[in-house]
């Protein structure tokens, strides 16, 4: 006759009792791991019923600098990874602009899963995904977070208005640097974006430079500290 579930488990536990065993090592959860799950069990709104893989992020925990998107593209929902198609590609070639390369920051984006044919994330879908986005800028810990894009600025800043009128100086937030440039995507559709844009890296770049020499931007750097 078999033994029930609790008479076995009673007779595991005198097995370990006798041979002198009084603690099972608990191995801790991740909590990037735990929010990942959390992502993926995610049926907040409707974009779940529509997208093949959700994006969480990459890149290493703990990581300085923090790149920020408006939410994947085709090529992203196909792979599950952020940043892999043109965008991306462009992406690449300004990080190694700016002597930096992917496992040197961490991508993630306002929303998780791609919008029906690319478009732009509608409010609500914003709001219900964002808490993710909180959670993982506090798990990354970044010192600087680049706005790629108009979505990424006004959903971190909690801005209006244009996006050029956001960008050319850093926004202190809770002990972080926020910076807002044009989404790579924008890039690839406008020409006339691509020399602010590099003012934009460039200021970054040197910015970045000084905050590892001294530890905070210098007085020289254009910041507005907001909540």
């Amino acid at each position: 006759m078999s033994l029930s579930w609790s008479a076995q488990l009673s007779e595991f536990l005198r097995f370990l009792q006798d041979a002198g065993i009084t603690h099972l090592p608990v191995t801790e959860k991740d909590p990037v791991e735990g929010l990942f799950q959390e992502v993926q069990a995610c049926r907040a709104c409707r974009l779940h019923k529509t997208v093949t893989n959700k994006v969480f992020g990459q890149g290493p925990v703990p990581c300085p600098v923090m790149l920020v998107g408006e939410g994947p593209g085709a090529d992203e929902d196909r792979t599950g990874i952020p940043f892999v198609g043109r965008s991306g590609q462009l992406l690449d070639k300004i990080l190694a602009a700016v002597n930096l390369s992917r496992k040197d920051v961490y991508i993630g984006n306002v929303i998780k899963c791609r919008p029906p044919n690319n478009r732009t994330p509608l409010p609500d879908e914003v709001d219900r995904c964002m808490p993710f986005l909180w959670q993982q800028i506090d798990m990354v810990n970044p010192v600087f977070v680049i706005a790629m894009g108009a979505v990424a600025a006004r959903a971190l800043l909690g801005m209006e208005g244009a996006l050029g009128r956001m960008r050319g100086r850093f926004y202190r937030v809770k002990g972080r640097y926020y910076m807002v440039t044009y989404h790579p995507a924008a890039l690839l559709r406008y020409e006339r974006y691509k020399r602010a844009a590099w003012q934009d890296w460039k200021q970054f770049r040197a910015a970045f430079t000084a905050y590892k020499e001294k530890g905070e931007l210098p007085e020289a750097f254009d910041t507005n500290v907001l909540r």
